[in-house]
């Protein structure tokens, strides 16, 4: 039986090789404190699951939904953004419902490149931007993110040949795994430089409110009030704590989102409208809970990097996101993947490697803050002994 070329670049998964490996340090009795996926281990708020929950019982929520039967829940999409970043929004022709913003990273890709056709993405990134290009039959070009740089990618280092067959840039701040928070400055830049090359611009968007300082993060719309080039994936799995629910949205320019709709309805309809009454209920309700959550990384944040400074581990403290981005001490310096596969199997404590992330993620490794702090001093004191 014959595959297509496409499925190629996506045999090779760190994640998958790194699940292998907890699953054998489990089945040789070791304690697991799985500190390697972003999934928060905090609960959905009640009141979004009430609304959830009385949508079962309305048997006019169990059919297929279309496009228009989420126009309540785009609307509701829309003023959260008018209210968050002073942008106008048009819920009718710039905002589409999606099953996760990582639907609309993966399937863009479809409406936008032509095969061959390059994507910018950042290096070290999230895996599934690059899985989308992979499935589209386009090429990827990474932009390396440096320390010395702040984790940014340096547009002028771009070669102009690829330039002149790129379509797409990909951004994602504040930044998963390296947790670092772009300016609007940069955004500024980023626009100026995708309408200079007619690129479209992509913002993965799923912790617009986990800062872990005093400034908020800003919208790429903010930089493209006109959504002149821009698009913005949303997600409620972090901000909200639905990420077993599977909703997102996208917002941004008309003529983008009409074309991710035309890919999204040869693929699927829209999820069970009770999810989307609880997304809802979630954007329009009681806002604490979110900055609740908020509250709860920065304490875990704040234990976590000070248990490590104490084993003599220095690492930077992270700006936003829910994870811990650190370079390796020596002799794992270059070995991501096999420091993390090691570890888990002799302590139990079971970490991303960067290498996961991209070429540029090599020598460091994530940790994810989906553990008590009880839990995650523990960890750290495993990883000691290990080390």
């Amino acid at each position: 039986m014959q595959f297509a070329k496409r499925l190629e670049p996506l045999q090779a998964n760190v994640f998958a090789d790194m699940d292998r490996a907890k699953s054998k340090a489990l089945s040789a009795g070791q304690d697991i404190i799985d500190l390697s996926l972003g999934s928060s281990d905090l609960p959905t708020e009640p009141h979004v699951i009430q609304a959830i929950e009385q949508s079962l019982h309305d048997p006019s929520t169990h059919g297929y939904l279309l496009f228009h039967g989420t126009r309540a829940f785009r609307q509701a999409a829309a003023r959260w953004y008018i209210d968050k970043f002073g942008i106008a929004v048009d819920p009718e022709t710039e905002v589409l419902a999606l099953v996760g913003s990582q639907e609309g990273t993966a399937h863009l890709p479809l409406a936008v490149l032509n095969p061959g056709d390059f994507a910018l993405l950042l290096d070290p990134g999230y895996p599934s931007h690059a899985g989308g290009v992979y499935l589209a039959s386009g090429q990827i070009y990474p932009m390396p993110l440096r320390a010395e740089k702040g984790f940014l990618p340096v547009f002028e280092e771009i070669p102009s040949a690829v330039l002149a067959q790129s379509r797409m840039m990909v951004l994602s701040y504040p930044h998963n795994p390296t947790t670092v928070i772009a300016p609007l400055s940069f955004f500024q830049e980023a626009v100026q430089f995708c309408q200079t090359h007619d690129l479209v611009l992509v913002h993965d968007f799923p912790y617009a409110d986990f800062y872990l300082g005093s400034d908020p993060m800003p919208s790429v719309l903010q930089a493209d009030p006109e959504k002149s080039v821009s698009i913005e994936f949303f997600t409620f799995s972090k901000s909200y704590k639905m990420g077993g629910f599977r909703v997102g949205y996208a917002i941004g320019n008309a003529d983008l989102i009409r074309a991710l709709r035309q890919v999204k309805a040869a693929i699927d309809f829209n999820q069970y409208r009770g999810i989307l009454n609880g997304a809802i209920t979630a954007l329009t309700g009681d806002q604490s809970g979110v900055q609740k959550a908020v509250e709860i990384y920065r304490q875990r944040r704040d234990v976590f990097v000070d248990r490590l400074h104490q084993i003599g581990w220095k690492v930077p403290m992270p700006e936003a996101a829910m994870y811990v981005w650190a370079r390796l001490p020596e002799p794992w310096v270059k070995d991501s993947i096999n420091f993390a596969v090691k570890l888990v199997e002799a302590t139990g404590v079971a970490v991303s490697p960067g290498a996961g992330f991209g070429k540029s993620g090599e020598g460091y490794v994530r940790f994810a803050l989906v553990h008590e702090p009880e839990r995650l001093v523990e960890a750290v004191d495993r990883i000691a002994k290990f080390l």
